[in-house]
């Protein structure tokens, strides 16, 4: 006869005893459970002792999550959780250095479990370990371990980052500012202060003061990545913190500087792979740069600024007007106006009085500034582009200031100038590291290809709209291949013509339409058997194989990693942390795991429970169009392993139609499976989207 469904037969286990095989009654207290198990040992005193996970991060068990605790799951009884924060604390006084190393060591194993991160904190641990790194008496592995352990701690969020005192925060700076330091210990210091300045305003504006950005540099430009990464991203927490004015200053002190051009050599195309977390300070580092353009963008141009009327008569001058020569010699005030409006017109303004087109914003003041250098770096291709358009009078002219403008638009829209940071995103372009002046460099390769693909449509001034849906394609293609350089951007977007985007359109469209083609339909239906078996046994393999996911805070990506596999049976996901730079584990390694026969549905989108709790800013829309949840029986109640994907690609569903055996889904859920009909064929159906995903979380109620 079957137990009860609130019974689960497991495996207790203890040093030095034999192993008790029980059936767990997850309707009993775990009190008695525990006395129950104490007793079977005749160990007195069972409020001593608590239960933990066996395998993993030996997390304790209690009364919130006693249901993950499932058939065939090994545990093993150990020192209640408050009684070996005790121990541990008492030997973080030892006066003997290798008493304190091996207290620091136990403690930074237990530190991940909530449960006994509470204990430790509740009992002043993070005042202790904050008096080992105050003091400083030991600046190896001891200090090393005693950092990693506070920042363990931290995470969990029990005790706020403001809370840091200042001389605690001032001897983190130091460990920072050292010239002789343990190569383990700057890394983590670093890692400190970057949550200390995203976290607190106060601290942040300390670490700024005291940090020099020289010092900034010479970490970068050690040949060591960890060290690297967590400079990296020092770097840009504390530009994030700056105000407009101080981030300009301070990316104009690090370009004087050459980080730009040892980013580009010696970290964008260093012989080691770029890790995902420098990949996406990159991309904030990136992101920053561009967002320099904001107030340029926001500005509309005033008419009653002398400068900016001698940046549009320079424009008007460049194009018009020999060097050396000045117009109006003899001419009558009026006369040089009516001259002025005319050219103005022939440069492309839409009115005779060119302040009227720059009042709009965006892009305001910013598609002057573009105007003028590509008057200025390339005068040759702005007069042959001018001049050559406004001589025309078959109506087919390309008119140079409204395509700027709106061209300006367009690359502000592109490359998502003046948006928030994604929490997520890793999305670099190499180019922009590669060149000075990037986006005014980008605008002169961009505005000679509108013109080349102005001519290629035979495009009239009706035709303008369509002219630049063409060219916002063309550069949006070839910016999504990541070139390296602007040499290569320019020669992959020249040979994307008109008529390579028209037939790449055409290709698409029959891809898609093709599926829907009654001969296609039948050899589809024909084929259908063997395919679908064919995809099943793949997507198993790639389920068995597992794939390393990257954590999401609430804050930023996380460097922690974790796995998730397929048992070789087929009838659970197997899953827990890993350190970066080991190999994936083996199934019979991993803590944690999740019935197959358990699972409920799938999620998308804003139906998933980790996109729910971040909100619905513009800042998290990357996030919810990549989110996808398993939904789980979790006891009664339902839980969710959360998972974010790296691209709209990677997350898109196979075109082949789901397995029959998969269940209608409701409303808000994609494909689910309900818990009676779950089986090792359905899961494999989506494993795939699982395993290609690029970053998740697991969430339990």
């Amino acid at each position: 006869m079957a137990p009860p469904r609130n019974v689960v037969k497991i495996a207790v286990q203890m040093r030095d005893a034999i192993p008790q095989l029980i059936q767990l009654d997850q309707a009993k207290p775990l009190a008695a459970v525990l006395k129950e198990v104490c007793d079977a040992w005749s160990l007195p005193h069972s409020e001593r002792y608590a239960l933990q996970f066996a395998d993993g991060h030996r997390r304790y068990i209690t009364e919130n999550n006693r249901m993950e605790i499932k058939n065939g799951s090994i545990l093993c009884l150990s020192t209640a959780p408050d009684r070996e924060a005790e121990r541990l604390l008492r030997g973080l006084q030892s006066e003997s250095r290798e008493g304190r190393r091996e207290a620091l060591r136990h403690l930074l194993l237990l530190a991940p479990d909530l449960t006994f991160a509470r204990e430790v904190i509740s009992r002043d641990g993070l005042q202790r370990l904050g008096t080992i790194i105050e003091d400083g008496d030991d600046l190896g592995e001891v200090l090393a371990l005693a950092l990693r352990a506070f920042l363990e701690l931290m995470e969990h969020g029990v005790v706020s980052w403001e809370t840091l005192s200042i001389p605690f925060v001032r001897k983190v700076v130091c460990y920072v500012n050292m010239n002789l330091m343990d190569a383990s210990v700057q890394p983590l210091a670093l890692g400190l202060l970057e949550n200390v300045t995203l976290s607190s305003p106060t601290l942040g504006q300390l670490v700024k003061s005291e940090v020099p950005l020289d010092r900034l540099l010479v970490h970068l430009q050690v040949m060591n990545q960890q060290l690297q990464t967590k400079a990296m991203a020092l770097l840009t927490a504390l530009l994030q913190g700056a105000t407009p004015a101080e981030r300009k200053y301070m990316l104009d002190y690090l370009w004087q500087k050459n980080l730009r051009q040892f980013i580009y050599k010696n970290i964008i195309h260093s012989a080691a792979p770029l890790g995902d977390e420098m990949a996406h300070h990159l991309y904030v580092l990136q992101a920053l740069m561009l967002g320099l353009l904001e107030p340029r963008m926001r500005t509309p141009l005033d008419p009653y600024s002398q400068e900016q009327r001698e940046q549009l008569q320079a424009l008007r001058q460049a194009a018009f007007e020999p060097e050396g020569e000045s117009m109006g010699a003899g001419l009558s005030a009026d006369r040089r106006r009516s001259l002025c409006a005319r050219e103005f017109r022939k440069l492309g303004f839409s009115n005779s009085n060119p302040a009227q087109d720059l009042e709009r914003v965006p892009p305001g003041l910013l598609a002057l500034d573009n105007m003028l250098y590509f008057s200025r770096q390339a005068p040759s291709a702005y007069s042959r582009f001018v001049l050559e358009n406004s001589s025309r009078e078959d109506k087919h002219e390309c008119p140079f200031a409204r395509s700027s403008i709106q061209l300006t638009v367009l690359l502000c829209d592109l490359l998502h100038v003046g948006e928030p940071c994604s929490e997520t995103a890793q999305d670099f372009s190499p180019m922009f590291f590669g060149q000075d002046q990037s986006f005014h460099e980008l605008f002169c390769v961009s505005i000679q290809l509108l013109n080349k693909t102005w001519k290629e449509m035979r495009a009239t001034q009706e035709d303008f709209d369509k002219v630049m849906q063409v060219v916002r394609e063309q550069l949006a293609r070839t910016l999504a291949l990541k070139p390296s350089s602007l040499e290569l951007f320019r020669t992959k977007v020249n040979a994307l013509t008109y008529g390579e985007v028209l037939r790449l359109r055409q290709t698409e469209r029959l891809h898609q339409e093709g599926t829907l083609a009654p001969p296609i339909l039948e050899l589809r239906e024909k084929l259908k058997p063997e395919l679908l078996g064919l995809i099943r046994q793949q997507r198993l393999l790639r389920l068995c194989e597992g794939t390393l996911f990257h954590k999401i805070s609430s804050r930023r990506r996380q460097d922690k990693l974790w796995f998730c596999c397929l048992s070789p049976n087929h009838k659970v996901l197997q899953y827990g942390d890993v350190e970066e730079g080991v190999g994936p584990p083996t199934p019979e390694s991993l803590p944690e795991q999740l019935p197959v026969a358990d699972i409920r549905a799938l999620l998308t989108g804003k139906d998933c429970p980790h996109v729910r709790e971040k909100g619905s800013g513009k800042q998290n829309k990357d996030v919810w169009e990549l989110a996808f949840s398993v939904s789980y029986d979790h006891g009664e109640e339902e839980a969710y392993l959360n998972f974010i994907a790296p691209s709209k690609r990677e997350l898109a569903p196979s075109p082949v139609p789901p397995v029959d055996r998969w269940a209608e889904c409701p409303p808000g859920q994609s494909h689910g499976q309900r818990a009676d009909t779950a089986g090792p064929g359905a899961t494999a159906n989506h494993g795939d989207q699982a395993a290609a995903a690029g970053a998740g979380e697991c969430a339990h109620p």
